[in-house]
């Protein structure tokens, strides 16, 4: 088996696991599964599903995700990016819809790791990535206004526009005891690390708040009221009905799902690398997050993927292996064993507060200014296309079409880098001067000769530079000398451009000759067929080469 396709979990317990990487371990795994209560809590809730089911899906995908993963302290479970997708996904198809594409996701993310699609996602352009990374962030913070500020809703509508306007209307509802309750829950969350980051603000804020709203009798909702009592046992695995009717309907959020799975995770892989000095296995990573959220809907889960926040935090508490993402799923299930059934007395504006600072965190927004300050325009243009396209629109739309604006602005630029010219005219003129062009006295160009120099890629982009270039020359002349020592690429319709040349002046008998083309742009032109039809004596290696053949070409018609 390739070594790449191995879990990491594997390999360390191959090469050898002490009780002093387990007692790491096992620190870091109990810290993490405290932070990562919370957390799985208040992302399920703004997801659109039950509280509950975030546990599930850091339990189950977690542990899994552990053993197969390709990263050695990669924590996984449900994460801030997947809550305005999931949202949306459920107020349109409930949570039988969100289950098929989650499981269809994992089925494309397996199908990405076996293809070693790994390093292919590195290629996501990065004003995409922080445009949608903040549209997200945005979308979050609105969808804890009505409770941070104890709005009475029936329903929060998905879509941001309707959904401040609900607020809106919504307003004389304020509950000021919820405010005060949401105000103080973010200064702890805030505050705490200055006291210590050994226990997450986030959980001190919980259980402080969760005890006083219970002592004082404070009018706020609370996850009994509107959820019921929490569970405190994992659900039996069910299998999934699938209709082909439904997958097609769902086929597309999954696509979604599986790409920002990957992105996330494969982003937090690399953090991880960056701060233990190690290199993760992305293939084996993805087909890992695969088959964690292949098996979260068979437990009522949602999708997961790579936490970033909590994967620092594993490493930062002394984490030495999978061993420790594996605990921290196993302390998740304890805590909701034996205190599942407190979990419902835990106020609403609490785990608001909790999400509008993973909100904040989310934001990027110092990554954003800088792009906006000192980035291309084009640049920015596809910044604020897949920003404002995440919030208003849909993310599967912003990342569609962000990726394309960049790919066309990619293009772009690698068009306005090709250029081509008559070379001709510098070599006699700067021969004038007394000044050597490209090596070559003027008198080495024999007459009836002409040089074009062709710089950068030759591909479809570049073409029409080629064709007006090319114009220059009202008849063509005896032979032709394309210089393409500076081409760095070519692809089927420069082949085909070049084709066209070939044949345009062979008809009237003139000869085209290429002068130093690299192997990319050869073994393209020996699949072709060009090679043969140009002749492999007029493919040579320099200007000096180009015009000895030239010359013999010149006396053999005369």
């Amino acid at each position: 088996m390739n070594k790449r396709l191995i879990p990491k979990s594997f390999s360390i317990l191959r090469e050898g696991y002490s009780a002093h990487d387990f007692s790491s371990d096992l620190v870091a795994g109990i810290i993490v599964g405290i932070i990562a209560l919370p957390l799985a809590i208040a992302f399920a809730i703004a997801s659109g599903v039950k509280p509950e089911q975030g546990l599930y899906t850091a339990i189950i995908a977690g542990f899994v995700i552990a053993v197969f993963g390709g990263s050695r302290t990669q924590v996984s479970g449900p994460t801030g990016a997947f809550i305005v997708i999931v949202y949306g996904i459920v107020q349109q198809h409930g949570y039988e819809g969100l289950a098929v594409a989650t499981l269809l996701a994992g089925i494309l993310l397996v199908l990405m790791g076996l293809a070693r699609m790994g390093v292919l996602l590195r290629f996501i352009p990065y004003p995409v990535t922080v445009g949608f990374t903040s549209g997200i962030a945005v979308i979050i913070f609105s969808s804890q206004v009505h409770d941070m500020l104890g709005l009475q809703m029936t329903s929060v509508p998905a879509e941001f526009i309707e959904k401040w306007s609900a607020f809106g209307a919504a307003m004389s509802t304020f509950n000021s005891y919820a405010l005060a309750v949401g105000v103080v829950a973010l200064g702890i969350i805030v505050g705490w690390p200055y006291v210590t980051k050994r226990i997450p603000g986030s959980l001190v804020a919980i259980l402080l708040l969760t005890a006083a709203t219970q002592v004082l009798h404070l009018p706020v909702e609370t996850i009994g009221s509107r959820f019921g009592e929490v569970p405190n046992h994992l659900p039996a695995p069910v299998l999934r009905s699938l209709s082909w009717p439904l997958i097609v309907k769902m086929f597309s959020p999954a696509v979604t799902l599986a790409l920002l799975a990957a992105l996330e995770s494969l982003l937090s892989a690399v953090v991880a690398d960056g701060m233990m000095g190690t290199r993760h296995r992305s293939n084996m990573e993805l087909i890992a997050q695969g088959i964690g959220n292949i098996l979260s809907p068979m437990f009522n889960g949602i999708p997961a993927t790579g936490a970033i926040a909590r994967t620092a935090a594993n490493i930062k508490n002394g984490a030495r292996t999978p061993v420790a993402a594996m605990i921290h799923a196993v302390v998740l299930l304890l805590i909701m064993m034996l205190c599942g059934h407190w979990a419902a007395l835990i106020p609403m504006p609490v785990l608001a507060a909790i999400l509008v600072h993973v909100s904040y965190n989310m934001s990027e927004w110092r990554a954003f200014t800088k792009l906006v300050r000192t980035s291309p325009r084009g640049d920015v243009a596809v910044l604020f296309a897949t920003f404002l396209l995440t919030v208003f629109i849909d993310l599967t739309v912003a990342i569609q079409v962000g990726v394309v604006l960049a790919a066309f602005l990619f293009l772009q630029r690698m068009s306005n880098a090709t250029q081509v010219g008559l070379l001709t005219r510098d070599i006699q003129e700067n021969a004038l001067e007394g000044d050597d062009a490209v090596g070559l006295p003027a008198q080495a160009i024999p007459k009836g000769v002409e040089v074009f120099q062709i710089q950068g890629s030759l591909f479809f982009g570049a073409i029409e530079q080629f064709k007006d270039a090319m114009q220059q020359v009202e008849e063509p002349p005896k032979v032709l000398v394309i210089e393409m020592r500076s081409v760095i690429g070519i692809d089927a319709t420069g082949l085909q451009a070049l084709d066209d040349l070939h044949k345009r002046i062979k008809r009237k008998g003139s000869t085209l000759i290429l002068s130093g083309p690299h192997s990319q742009p050869v073994v393209a032109m020996q699949q072709s067929g060009f090679l043969d039809a140009v002749g492999e004596d007029n493919i040579v290696g320099s200007l000096d080469e180009a015009f000895e053949r030239a010359h013999r070409l010149l006396e053999s018609r005369t």
